[in-house]
């Protein structure tokens, strides 16, 4: 059953999807906002589609902890699920993502026009001051700047060492940096085709002040955010 209903997502997902992104092709004639408000319908369209086929929720806590102005997010990366529901939890987030997704017919129009942050990883040691332009100008819009620190998806129980990218991005904002945990990996694993019937929980923790030297600051952020997942992830029922 679970494969079946994991099936059943994935079809109606490669359905809504390319009909939503279609139909919607005018809003690039209209301001950004036109092609925002795309993003949310599709964003809660993928997560009602789970909750309904799947049976797999989510909830959030904290988020009193996300400022009503710019600030820098760091947020563990288990799943593609946080790629979705982090546009919704987060208000018009500006995520730092790879220069290669700008590149996709139709979706690369929506990243584009939306507004994010692109790095490119073979441009050397340029790759940060280019993102940190990016998200410099994302930032003086008076929108949050989402990185993963970890630079790619890490599954429950695995180590990966936290890239010096957010530090960078730390610093030249000059912004809190908010961390947030969950445990979105032991529902929708990387690389898997099967998901599972749960509830997702997100927790934004108490914002870092900026200033910190790099050693305070990447130790804290590490030690904050890798706690708190894996209490969230030893909680986890499917």
């Amino acid at each position: 059953m679970t494969a079946f209903r994991a099936t059943l997502f994935n079809v109606l997902f490669y359905i809504f999807t390319p009909i939503i992104g279609l139909l919607a092709l005018p809003a690039f004639l209209g301001p950004r906002s036109w092609v925002c408000w795309v993003r949310d319908a599709w964003c809660r369209g993928t997560l009602a589609l789970l909750a309904l086929t799947v049976g797999l929720r989510w909830r959030i806590e904290g988020t009193e902890h996300l400022p009503q102005g710019p600030c820098l997010v760091a947020c563990k990366h288990q799943s593609a699920w946080e790629t979705i529901a982090l546009q919704l939890f987060c208000p018009d987030p500006a995520i730092v993502l790879k220069q290669e997704l700008l590149k996709l017919p139709v979706v690369g129009w929506y990243f584009r026009k939306v507004g994010m942050v692109p790095i490119d990883r073979s441009a050397g040691a340029g790759a940060l001051k280019l993102m940190v332009k990016a998200a410099e100008e994302r930032a003086a819009e008076g929108r949050p700047v989402v990185i993963f620190p970890q630079g790619t998806r890490v599954a429950p129980g695995d180590e990966r060492a936290y890239h010096p990218g957010v530090y960078a991005l730390y610093r030249a904002l000059g912004l809190p940096a908010v961390p947030i945990a969950l445990n979105s990996g032991k529902f929708w694993a990387k690389d898997s085709f099967i998901k599972y019937p749960g509830t997702i929980d997100v927790r934004v923790l108490a914002p870092i002040p900026p200033g910190l030297d790099r050693k305070s600051f990447m130790s804290r952020l590490e030690a904050a955010i890798e706690e708190e997942t894996a209490r969230l992830e030893a909680a986890a029922s499917t």
